[in-house]
């Protein structure tokens, strides 16, 4: 049985999508300024979203190797 994983890409843009949400929010919250949450709303979760990919990537490649040992198949074969 296949278990769906969604998409790591599709993940991180609905994340982005919220990030850029919450700080323009708390951004205009805080300062009152339009200018300063909508900058603080682009820098902020774009540096964000790139580490949650990266993250995301790093995960997958540490739970990759653990799927190949508990099929039964060593790594060493699993690769070749």
């Amino acid at each position: 049985m296949r278990i769906h994983t969604p998409n790591p890409l599709v993940k991180t843009v609905t994340f982005a999508i919220v990030h850029f949400t919450v700080a323009f929010a708390v951004g205009y919250a805080l300062t009152g300024s339009v200018v300063v949450g909508g900058a603080i709303a682009l820098v902020e979760p774009m540096a964000n979203t790139v580490a949650f990919y990266l993250h995301e990537k790093v995960w997958a490649r540490i739970a990759e190797p653990r799927a190949r040992t508990a099929s039964g198949v060593p790594i060493a074969q699993a690769a070749g």
